[in-house]
């Protein structure tokens, strides 16, 4: 059965004539129309109030943007991606990020096999491994106490647990070191280990091939650096290393211990990985207990997505509003602003899971697509970034929308930081939505020629994330509603979320180019790169 293209579905269509019906209604009009919009236009699920009564849209707009989901078999896709169904088709995979935080109870099979007790196999030895290292009990080749924890990764291997790490450092044993170590630039593992002491390090090598380029030279420079601190003794590498992987011979090649060998599936894709094996990092920073309530944060926001009518689902109508913004309104980013410290690099967590999800130009039968996919994804916490970017959000002449998020506790208590943090929330939201007409600039005295130059046009779409407070059962929900967002973003542009092709070409090439930049070897590149590569042997 041929598929039809998005902008061919009659929703579409219909989307985009509302669209140009409302080009012109600024949300002044709108929130002046409707007394009650601000309580109306809001959802909450999982601990997590999503107002999104600031983005430019109608009840209408919302109906039409159901309506599409509806068409575009929404729920047929998360029942299936649920179910264990192999969704993933390009690379023949189920996808079951949510089996990793499912309750003992919940069967889930793929190939008709429940992966439910593999689950719960893996995180339990986790968590004694865990346990171990926090109490002391599992201790360096010296007999050292371990003290620093290295995560050596890439991709979903670095981005989530460093994110997780930083966001529940309130949570965190204090008496341990946490470092992490990605690029393959030297100069990130000189300086994440220039002030520890091997005989008190452990490092956790996380690639599920264990042949990841930049990993494996990363782990193989952690690996000398171990070796000369016991003078060359191999025994060491036991007591200084697990991995996270499924590659057992090449675990067993390296020295490490396989039963320190943390495995995962094939159904896990990096960018989704986080509450993998991957997450042994956050397990020992935090403990079992902890890193149980942050499963469970995910579990609620996963049932929440799976039953949720798609009008109060949160996961829905974030995707469904960057749908909107994007393809109907012009608006080809998406800033994502946690006024909360700890969240400092949640917007970089989210530029993986939005950008190598959905930055995809054909459909799942192969056929090009005629629209725009993913939105980008960036930002920075605020109140920083409102010193930085916010300038050209409010009078720039680009439509970027904006995510923010909130917590009405914060961890510290220091009056009145809290409250000022929050004031700024709401300002920035506020501003955005309304503005400042030239009429109220003249009113407030300021000088004719300067008038234009204070003038905000407002109608500036946002939604605002609001929790109690940053808790790990938070932080799972969070994350999984950015995850489930991005999937629906996925279901609508017909694209797979799930592989990533357009990683592997510049790493081929890499591999090619290597060796070619120690030797003599004739080149066969453009005369731009043939260029830059004899310039550098010259002066390596």
């Amino acid at each position: 059965m041929e598929r039809r293209q998005l902008t061919e579905r009659a929703p579409w269509k219909a989307l985009e004539d509302h669209a140009a019906q409302l080009r012109g209604t600024h949300l002044r009009s709108l929130f002046a129309d409707d007394p009650t919009r601000g309580e109306r236009l809001a959802a909450e699920g999982a601990g997590l109030y999503l107002d999104f009564a600031k983005q430019r849209v109608t009840a209408e707009t919302l109906r039409r943007l159901v309506a599409l989901a509806e068409d575009c078999g929404l729920r047929a896709k998360i029942d299936a991606m649920f179910r264990g169904d192999k969704i993933n088709t390009t690379e023949d995979r189920a996808v079951l990020h949510v089996a990793l935080r499912a309750p003992k109870d919940r069967s889930v099979f793929v190939d008709g096999r429940d992966v439910m007790p593999d689950v719960h196999a893996v995180l339990d030895a986790m968590a004694r491994f865990a346990t171990s290292v926090r109490e002391g009990s599992f201790r360096g080749h010296s007999g050292a106490r371990i003290r620093n924890v290295v995560n050596v990764g890439i991709g979903g291997s670095d981005l989530g647990p460093v994110m997780a790490y930083r966001a529940l450092r309130p949570f965190s044993d204090r008496g341990l070191t946490f470092r992490f170590v990605s690029n393959v630039d030297g100069t990130d593992f000189a300086e994440a280990t220039r002030d520890l002491d091997p005989k008190e390090t452990l490092f956790l090598i996380a690639s599920k091939t264990f042949t990841t380029q930049e990993t494996m030279t990363n782990a193989a420079t952690a690996r000398a650096w171990v070796l000369g601190a016991f003078g060359g003794d191999e025994a060491a590498i036991a007591k200084h290393f697990v991995a996270i992987s499924t590659n057992a011979s090449e675990v067993t090649k390296f020295g490490i211990d396989t039963d320190n060998m943390f495995g995962f599936w094939d159904w896990v894709g990096g960018r989704y990985s986080m509450t993998s094996a991957i997450g042994l990092s956050t397990m020992i920073a935090i403990g079992p207990e902890r890193y149980r309530e942050l499963l469970a944060g995910f579990h609620a926001m996963d049932e929440h997505y799976r039953t949720a009518p798609f009008e109060k689902n949160l996961p829905a109508l974030m995707g469904l509003l960057a749908v909107w913004n994007q393809s109907f309104l012009g608006a080809h980013t998406i800033a994502v602003l946690p006024y909360d410290q700890y969240l400092e690099r949640f917007p970089a967590y989210l530029q993986q899971l939005a950008m190598e999800s959905n930055g995809k130009q054909v459909t799942l039968d192969g056929t090009r697509v005629s629209y725009e996919t993913g939105p980008i994804y960036w930002g920075e916490p605020g109140t920083n970034g409102q010193h930085s970017f916010y300038q050209l959000i409010h009078q720039g002449t680009k439509l970027i929308p904006c995510d923010f998020i909130a917590f009405c506790r914060s961890h510290h208590r220091l009056p009145p930081h809290h409250d000022l943090l929050m004031a700024n929330v709401f300002a920035q939201a506020e501003a955005l939505a309304f503005g400042k007409t030239a009429d109220e600039v003249a009113a407030e005295g300021t000088a004719s020629a300067l008038v234009p130059h204070r003038v905000f046009d407002g109608n500036r779409p946002s939604s605002t994330i609001l929790a109690d407070e940053l808790t790990p059962h938070t932080l799972g929900a969070l994350v999984a509603l950015y995850e489930h967002s991005v999937f629906t973003q996925g279901a609508i542009f017909d694209v797979n979320p799930f592989d990533q092709w357009g990683v592997e070409l510049g790493k081929a090439l890499a591999k090619r180019i290597a060796p070619e930049l120690t030797s003599d070897a004739p080149l066969a590149h453009d005369s731009s790169t043939n260029t830059l590569i004899r310039r550098y042997r010259a002066r390596r």
